[in-house]
């Protein structure tokens, strides 16, 4: 971003075919924003994919656990021995195909804190917020607020009303020139000046 090194959009900079990333969605690094999909998206030896809405916010070390970070858990030892080569590579039958749960689907509008974690699978609602340190396993409600670790439920930001209005507006899917147009109300309007946004 112009005079902001330490910021990049996402959109532009993934490779993988498995990550997909919504317009103007940032990442803030001080180190290396660029190279987000390398040290951020984690253990992602595919087939699950990650999917990132638009307008959302990456905080710092904000990260995503891929299902490849799972170990057998069934048999005495959880040590992936056929990733180590050699003899033990006839095994590798034993680490492939592990249970996943998924595609890890983040929304719109989402804020991640500072070192935010999310384990693979979870679902991230619109409008939802990740407190900073915090270690998401469970999904979050859209407009939810969650922190801890493992990261639980604080509170919704709205009404269940409110967000069934919110959800029915999506102005993240508005043309640019209508979130222009609008963004004071987005920022701090009420749910009724959405919906008489023009």
């Amino acid at each position: 971003m112009a005079g902001i090194q330490r910021v990049v959009l996402l959109k532009p900079l993934v490779e993988s075919p498995l990550v997909e990333v919504g317009e103007y969605t940032y990442y803030d690094d001080p180190v290396d924003p660029e190279a987000f999909e390398r040290r951020n998206v984690l253990y992602h030896y595919g087939p699950e994919r990650l999917v990132i809405g638009k307008y959302c916010a990456l905080g710092q070390g904000t990260t995503f656990i891929m299902n490849g970070a799972n170990h057998r858990m069934d048999g005495p030892s959880t040590f992936p021995f056929p990733i180590m080569g050699g003899p033990w590579a006839e095994h590798f039958d034993l680490i492939t195909g592990l249970p996943g749960r998924g595609d890890t689907v983040v929304g719109n509008d989402v804020w991640f804190g500072y070192k935010s974690v999310v384990m693979s699978g979870v679902r991230i609602g619109n409008g939802a917020i990740v407190a900073a340190g915090s270690g998401g396993v469970d999904d979050v409600p859209d407009y939810g607020i969650v922190g801890g670790n493992p990261a639980r439920l604080i509170r919704k930001r709205f009404s269940d009303d409110d967000i069934e209005r919110l959800l029915a507006v999506a102005w993240w899917d508005w043309p640019p020139a209508k979130v222009t147009r609008n963004v004071r109300s987005i920022m701090s309007g009420s749910v009724a000046e959405l919906e008489n946004a023009v």
